[in-house]
């Protein structure tokens, strides 16, 4: 047992344990059940389970969530100053820590020539490699030819 310094107070029988915590108008809680013998403390339960529910409020704000956003070209015939535009707004995606599917849509007789979507889509990690990493490379999904990316 731990009594409410956090000194131990040694291998105690459970009745003398409790008698103990309402001595000191706290709460004998069990803290590692599994352990032989079991591991109790005398605390104060209320304000422990406040502390907890603190902690895990504060994880939880420093958590992020990760999206995968899409950014989309028609086609492949793309220009360049479009390519640039999509780039960019890939680019703060990215620095926002979200991972971005670029994907290049084939119409007709475009499907012909996939060569020319892989060429934009690498074109388009060119303009990414100094903030973003491949996760998966580009590749064939129906009429649409699309990679995606991590931020670094």
């Amino acid at each position: 047992m731990i009594d409410q310094h956090g000194e131990q107070a040694g291998i105690l029988d459970t009745s003398e344990a409790l008698r103990l915590a309402e001595e000191s108008d706290l709460d004998l809680v069990e803290v590692a059940p599994d352990s032989r013998p079991p591991v109790c403390r005398i605390m104060d339960y209320g304000k422990y389970k406040y502390e907890q529910s603190k902690k895990v409020k504060e994880s939880r704000k420093k958590q992020h969530n990760t999206q995968l956003k899409e950014i989309r070209f028609k086609t492949p015939k793309i220009s360049e100053h479009d390519l640039e535009y999509r780039a960019d707004q890939a680019r703060d995606f990215l620095g926002q820590g979200n991972k971005v599917k670029v994907s290049v849509r084939f119409w007709g007789r475009e499907m012909a020539h996939v060569e020319l979507g892989q060429k934009k889509l690498e074109h388009m990690l060119e303009l990414l490699e100094d903030c973003s990493i491949v996760e998966q490379k580009a590749k064939m999904e129906g009429r649409n030819m699309s990679m995606v990316l991590m931020p670094k």
